[in-house]
């Protein structure tokens, strides 16, 4: 039961960041100084435990209504997007997006470890059993593998119809496996399971008829910026699922919205990476470049989506 001693306590708090919601609603966010954002996160995280004690109690609705539209208020001013401009975008894309990455690197690297793991599997099977892959595959694709032919020469007559197709095709896969988290992330497994399996049917059949180079220098070039991406989508749609699954002191559809929130900023810098891959994939990776010059492109994009995601830092706020 909420005692009048323990409401005495918390109230400094409710007006502390009411009265920083209020600045904020009168000068805007950018109005406020880098102590006073560390307190308003701070006061934020405090209220969604308050709210959870009050809840409990029924004799203390009307505080759990006024905190709870408090809770509203801070995290519609907190979450809420800037007024887009060129250079906040630039700026966001450069130093935001991979910071909001390494935030959520365990839920990427839990999508990478699935992937994995399928793509092990799969290429372990087809290799004991090698008529698995004529089920996964379909009979024609198999038929050109086994004729030593790779099945992308007709991207070469159409490249940027193709391109547009593949960035459709690869944007529509990323964002069904970001939206699948809403499935308690029982969606986004199965999309890191089948695409795993596809990577590993196709290299052992590719291995099989000596194809393996011509394979995996057609795949290098895009693969590198592409199954990253494919990973980064994979993490967004299990952020959803945690927020889904472990609310914590929040209510359960506020913590949706909280996780869902960042899991959406995720995804969407997965945007401009995808475009790349898909330029290379129809413009570089099914030409007749020697293939050390495709190996090494590959490399580099790595490299420097590496240093991109894990070397950039979020620049500092100054005070006003």
């Amino acid at each position: 039961m909420i005692t009048t001693r323990w409401l005495e306590k918390r109230k400094p708090y409710w007006s502390r960041l009411e009265s920083l919601l209020k600045e904020c609603t009168q000068s805007g966010l950018k109005s406020l100084s880098r102590s006073d954002l560390q307190e308003l996160s701070l006061l934020y995280r405090q209220m969604a435990a308050d709210l959870a004690a009050l809840r409990e109690d029924p004799g203390s609705v009307h505080f759990a209504r006024y905190v709870n539209q408090l809770l509203v208020r801070a995290h519609n001013t907190i979450y809420s997007s800037h007024r887009a401009s060129p250079k906040g975008l630039l700026s966001g894309f450069w130093h935001t997006y991979p910071a909001i990455f390494r935030r959520n690197m365990k839920h990427c690297l839990l999508a990478f470890l699935i992937f994995a793991l399928s793509g092990a599997v799969a290429a372990m099977l087809t290799y004991q059993n090698p008529d698995i892959k004529v089920k996964l595959l379909g009979p024609q694709m198999v038929e050109t593998i086994d004729r030593h032919q790779m099945w992308t020469h007709s991207i070469l007559s159409i490249k940027p119809l193709a391109s547009s197709a593949i960035m459709t095709n690869n944007m529509s896969v990323t964002f069904t496996t970001f939206a699948l988290g809403i499935t308690a992330g029982l969606g986004t497994i199965y999309m890191m399971i089948f695409n795993g399996l596809m990577i590993g049917v196709i290299g052992v059949a590719c291995w099989l008829s000596g194809m393996s180079l011509q394979f995996w220098s057609f795949v290098a070039p895009h693969g590198v910026l592409e199954l990253p991406a494919i990973f980064i989508a994979g993490g967004a749609g299990f952020r959803i699922a945690q927020g889904l699954l472990f609310p914590g002191l929040l209510p359960r559809r506020d913590s949706l919205a909280r996780s869902g929130a960042e899991a959406v900023q995720l995804v969407a810098g997965t945007i401009p990476i995808l475009i790349v891959a898909g330029l290379i994939e129809a413009f570089v990776s099914p030409t007749g470049l020697p293939i050390p010059l495709k190996f090494s492109m590959a490399g580099a994009l790595f490299v420097l989506l590496g240093i991109y995601l894990f070397g950039m830092s979020e620049p500092l706020r100054t005070q006003s």
